[in-house]
């Protein structure tokens, strides 16, 4: 286990957990530490840009998608070997599902975690007392052993708000500046490596202000943690010899590194491009993950001979799994919103539209007749044009069906749920249906 553990949560969404966590983490890389970041909740947006600032891969841990034996044992095989493991908590402290359902409050207590909180100062002073003292006592379970300020505009104003959090019972740490150089990494930054990259130089930024302004040494003491974790060791799949194909670009990158473990547990996993590559891989199942096809609808298109050659794949009854983006590019067509039609694979009788953008977003449980269920988190803008019919139900976190379908034609499955099978057999989708029409007829 890992010699430092620790959460960083805040009292809302945009507090700062993203700058200060990334800030953290290059300060933390630059003193030689081996840092293995994490995010709680379904994005995948966040992760990337800790796998920049902490040069390792960031791995999520959603207290929805997954038991608390799989979190616990996921956290601990990939912080093993690492000298500090932060986790960047999701909204608030205590915002879930369904009150603390899912929060980053649950996941404090799953992991007996403490946690670090980033309150935003930028028009608060001895206010933040009682914030600090709300949060203490009333998410019971919850050890906040320190706070960061964010937005602090001069050392006479964390003057102000160290004596308030000293007075709340909670020890100040430090805080970042305002400063217009810190701005959150843009959500459509995420698309490739490139881009990604270029927001690097903010990171240093940020780990220079951290270094400077917060008391490292101390949040190092505060979250010493050498206890394991106890966990019941998940039984692997077993080794099929599939070969398994993944797409992996700048349109294609909403990937659980939890999924790509269990897939391998299977066979062997390659990756390909839908924007470049020529020809699919030769392999027993294709892999289309979300992402952000909408920005790249020109040379997805130009590519004919791999879409022709996808949709080949699936008249011959090749296994297709995919999720929201991969289901788009599946599609007749994908239209701009600007509403400019593009030629996809033509495999689903459909297309998907960004005109008239909505916002589809929630938690989703999938259920099928004879026993199966996964769950996944559904988020997109788009929507089809027609809709298809749905072999399974779809349910919330509350419990409420959903409109949200899981489309097949012949060994293809696609829907816009991104699923998440870190303890589950995806495989089981296609092995029990090989080569039956199950879902959906064109």
């Amino acid at each position: 286990m890992s010699k430092n553990s620790f959460i960083i949560g805040a009292p809302s969404s945009g507090s700062g957990k993203t700058m200060i966590t990334l800030g953290l983490l290059r300060a933390l890389h630059r003193r030689g530490l081996h840092v293995q970041p994490f995010k709680c909740g379904p994005d995948y947006i966040d992760p990337m840009y800790h796998t920049l600032a902490a040069q390792r891969e960031s791995v999520n841990l959603d207290p929805y998608m997954a038991t608390a034996n799989h979190l616990r044992e996921v956290y601990s095989r990939y912080s093993a070997s690492a000298d500090v493991a932060p986790i960047e908590g999701v909204m608030g402290l205590l915002d879930g599902y369904c009150r603390d359902n899912g929060s980053t409050a649950e996941l404090s207590r799953l992991l007996n975690r403490p946690v670090i909180m980033v309150v935003d100062a930028r028009s608060a002073a001895y206010s933040v007392a009682a914030q600090l003292y709300g949060f203490r006592h009333f998410g019971q379970g919850v050890n906040i052993v320190g706070v960061i300020f964010n937005r602090v505009a001069s050392p006479s104003h964390y003057a102000f708000l160290k004596q308030a959090a000293l007075d709340a019972g909670t020890e100040p740490l430090g805080y970042l500046p305002r400063n217009n150089d810190f701005i959150a990494p843009s959500r459509h930054l995420g698309l490739s490596t490139e881009a990604v990259a270029s927001f690097n130089p903010i990171v240093e930024k940020l780990a220079d202000a951290v270094t400077k302004h917060i008391d490292l040494n101390r949040l190092l003491e505060l979250t010493a943690c050498e206890s394991p974790l106890t966990y019941t060791p998940q039984k692997r799949l077993e080794n099929k010899g599939w070969r398994i194909a993944v797409a992996r670009d700048e349109a294609f990158n909403f990937i659980y590194r939890a999924n790509l473990d269990r897939l391998q547990e299977s066979g062997s996993l390659s990756f390909f491009s839908p924007l470049r590559d020529a020809t699919l891989p030769d392999a027993d199942l294709i892999y289309l993950p979300g992402g952000y096809p909408e920005f790249f609808l020109e040379p997805l298109e130009k590519n004919v001979s791999l879409r022709r050659e996808m949709q080949c794949r699936a008249e011959n009854g090749g296994r297709i799994l995919a999720e929201c983006g991969g289901m788009m590019y599946l599609c007749r067509a994908i239209r701009s919103s600007e509403g400019k039609t593009f030629e996809m694979c033509g495999i689903l009788p459909t297309e998907a539209s960004m005109e008239d953008m909505r916002l589809r977003l929630g938690y989703r449980e999938i259920r099928t007749d004879d026993g199966f269920s996964i769950r996944g988190h559904e988020f997109h803008y788009s929507h089809l044009t027609e809709e298809l019919p749905s072999a399974v139900r779809q349910i919330s976190a509350r419990g409420e069906e959903t409109a949200t379908g899981l489309y097949r034609y012949k060994n293809v499955i696609a829907g816009y749920t991104h699923l998440y099978w870190g303890e589950c057999n995806p495989l089981s989708l296609f092995e029990e249906t090989d080569g039956k029409d199950i879902y959906t007829k064109r």
